[in-house]
């Protein structure tokens, strides 16, 4: 007999039915770190009482990163109902129904810029020890273990691009350059997060740490950093936690419980 998936749940809690969270810098270093495992335990609980009580919203996630990894982020932190969105707005997947949904707007065209732009980035720079993130399928995030050497290439690829008209824009995180297509970013997605769920927008919460997270703070109602976060984004964020990561985002989440 078929069952009913999960549906994200319309909370008591007076504010918010949801928070969509950034990854790196958040809820796990950017760098190649170990997970800090304690505060992500508290987070999992606080989305397993937020499912079975439904008196707090449910936390996922909205990240860079490419969907096996958000995905994995979004199971270890008990998200059973609400999507996440991932490769800044590439994906986004169901946890209620399993479903994969890369963003309509996406053409086949599209992706062929984005292989072959993949393909001039690998012919200049990975010789120079430039590398790329694996997973991504409509963008390219660059690593290079000289951050500042990173920056420095920025402009050779944003001329490049502009050149052979390359529909894609260029961003620095704190340690990798993300190569994306313009019409596509983490705010398009949390768009189709709240269509495809039905979550009002006036009752969601951000939180995120770099510049690139700006685009999160523009679709949510309340936006909270934890306290490693940029000075740019402390300055927009309606609460700046004293931890910082994923501690920082436990005590976001306490302050969410308590409003």
């Amino acid at each position: 007999m078929p069952t009913t998936p999960p549906q994200p749940p319309r909370t008591s809690h007076p504010r918010f039915d949801a928070i969509i969270c950034d990854i790196d810098g958040c809820l796990s270093p950017e760098t190649a770190a170990p997970f800090d495992v304690e505060p992500l335990a508290k987070i999992a609980e606080h989305n397993r009482l937020a499912h079975e009580r439904r008196d707090r919203p449910v936390l996922t996630v909205c990240s860079g990163r490419p969907q096996p990894f958000a995905e994995a982020m979004c199971r270890l932190l008990g998200n059973r109902t609400v999507p996440l969105i991932a490769e800044n707005g590439v994906w986004m997947w169901d946890p209620a129904s399993n479903a994969f949904l890369m963003d309509p707007a996406i053409t086949p065209e599209h992706r062929r810029a984005v292989r072959d732009a993949a393909a001039w980035l690998e012919n200049e720079f990975g010789p120079r020890a430039v590398s790329q993130q694996p997973g991504k399928s409509a963008s390219v995030s660059l690593y290079h273990a000289d951050t500042e050497y990173l920056k420095s290439i920025m402009p050779r690829i944003e001329a490049e691009f502009a050149a052979r008209r390359w529909p894609m824009r260029v961003s620095m995180t704190w340690f990798y350059v993300n190569c994306d297509l313009k019409h596509v970013n983490k705010s398009t997605g949390i768009e189709r997060l709240l269509a495809h769920t039905g979550i009002d927008p006036n009752r969601t919460a951000g939180i995120g740490d770099t510049a690139g997270d700006e685009l999160i703070r523009r679709k949510v109602a309340w936006f909270a950093c934890p306290g490693n976060a940029a000075p740019e984004m402390k300055a927009k964020a309606d609460y700046v936690a004293k931890a910082e990561e994923a501690w920082g985002v436990v005590e976001i989440l306490e302050r969410i419980d308590a409003m």
